[in-house]
């Protein structure tokens, strides 16, 4: 472990010098919501700094190498991986105050941002452009574009457009050294030098703290239609999300909730004996007005064929947002029907799907647990949400966890889609990644962070 310099009451001062008083939060009760995101992993930071812009980050992270205490840098806390966790204690960096939109070139088709701005916020503001910037993490309206970039998020829009690394052109950072580096482009090509922009992506905040993104969009869709299809069972409903991808259809979303899931939602769903189905599909087309139209068709004729019980299309803008609403309340009614709650997010090959879903109740019987799963079909990131009724049973519910994360790498999947390693799968790393892998991965943290400083404990043991 890792011996950390204590935040005292000098050291305090000499932040407070550094950064401003007033971007301090010294108050123990204030700082308890700093100490936790949506996982169950909580430690009180012993500081928070709340930056407003980047020269209050490089002076920081130089005193924190000074004196060595751990910094922890936070977007707005809608992790499930405990990687905004302040776990060593230290400071706790805020970046929710960097929040501002700094400009959209409507004929570059690029938006520049702070790190804090709300994924919805941006795709208002560009929307109002006719543009569109596509990735929609379920927590889009609580989450921050900065967090989103340093977890690569994703979303049910990926399948056709895409994570967020797919958007991020260039990005501004600083170093664990306080040193400020630009990496990426403004434009749609470029290859100078080592890919630091996609090294920095996706390495949750471990690298380097993002103070500025350009970000690429898109125009928006002209036209949006929307299609359920409710089926007997999930292997049917599977089967039909391959069939719609073989045939040529890429949607801009395929998503589907288990019988389970259903159970805890059916009542929130604008049809009549939605409870009593066996799996659901929600999928969405977006493009020119006649060629949606088409393959929304097309594509229900193919879950017809597939076993589908009935399909149907939203007829209209609000019945489609309620459809997504419910589908993001998933989550949370199933964390609120039982003391155990374990989210995975595992990814399998699409032409898997059906096989992997099929094994799932082996595990249930065999380790006593309950799996409600949901997500995104189209690209086999499959959210397994695993309850218990017994906190005791934990530990056992955790060694089922591992063998089924073991079959998803027997199937040729991956352990994480979108929500990242963090804390929480830090333990499961060496399933998926080979002692050389994560050698090479230890050293490039160790050449970014030396004196091992920013955001430690997460990713590695």
């Amino acid at each position: 472990m890792v011996a950390y310099k204590p935040i005292t009451s000098d050291l305090r001062t000499k932040i407070e010098d550094a950064v401003g008083v007033a971007a301090v939060v010294v108050d123990a009760e204030k700082n308890k919501d700093f100490g936790q995101d949506a996982s169950d992993y909580r430690h009180v930071p012993e500081l928070v700094v709340e930056a407003t812009h980047a020269t209050q980050i490089e002076k920081l992270l130089k005193l924190a190498n000074y004196y060595h205490f751990p910094v922890t840098p936070r977007g707005l806390g809608t992790g499930i991986a405990g990687g905004a966790v302040p776990l060593c204690g230290g400071v706790v960096l805020s970046l929710a105050r960097m929040n501002r939109i700094l400009s959209i070139e409507r004929e570059n088709l690029i938006a520049v941002v702070e790190p804090g701005v709300v994924n919805k916020d941006l795709k208002d503001a560009v929307a109002r452009e006719g543009l569109f910037y596509p990735p929609d993490p379920a927590s889009l309206d609580t989450c921050s574009i900065g967090g989103n970039a340093a977890t690569n998020a994703g979303g049910p829009a990926c399948i056709k457009y895409g994570t967020t690394k797919n958007y991020v052109l260039g990005l501004e950072a600083i170093l664990p050294s306080g040193e400020q580096i630009t990496a990426g482009v403004q434009t749609r090509k470029g290859v100078v030098g080592y890919d630091l922009l996609h090294l920095l992506i996706g390495s949750e905040g471990t690298l380097g703290i993002i103070t500025k993104l350009i970000l690429r969009l898109v125009p928006h869709p002209k036209s949006l239609s929307t299609l359920v299809a409710f089926f007997p069972e999930l292997t049917a409903a599977m089967r039909a999300v391959t069939s719609i991808l073989i045939h040529g259809h890429v949607p801009s979303a395929i998503e589907f909730m288990d019988k389970r899931c259903l159970t805890l939602v059916g009542d929130l769903l604008p049809f009549a004996d939605a409870g009593r189905a066996g799996a659901f599909l929600l999928v969405e087309t977006d493009g020119v007005p006649d060629l949606v139209d088409r393959e929304i068709e097309d594509i229900g004729t193919l879950c017809l064929e597939c076993g589908a019980a009935d399909v149907m299309v939203a007829p209209d803008s609000q019945k489609r947002g309620r459809l997504w609403e419910i589908r993001r309340e998933v989550a949370l009614r199933i964390e609120d029907s039982a003391p155990v709650y374990i989210p995975e997010d595992v990814v399998v090959p699409i032409g898997s799907i059906a096989r992997f879903v099929a094994h799932l109740p082996e595990y249930e019987d065999a380790y006593d647990m309950k799996i409600y799963s949901f997500g995104h079909a189209g690209d086999g990131n499959i959210h397994l949400n695993i309850t218990a009724e017994s906190p005791a049973r934990k530990k056992m519910i955790e060694e089922g966890v591992k063998k089924i994360l073991a079959m998803v790498l027997a199937m040729g999947g991956t352990i994480s889609g979108e929500h990242g390693i963090g804390a929480a799968k830090k333990a499961f790393l060496p399933m998926e990644l080979g002692s050389e892998s994560i050698r090479i991965q230890k050293e490039i943290k160790k050449l970014f962070d030396p004196n091992l400083i920013l955001n430690p404990g997460k990713i590695f043991e």
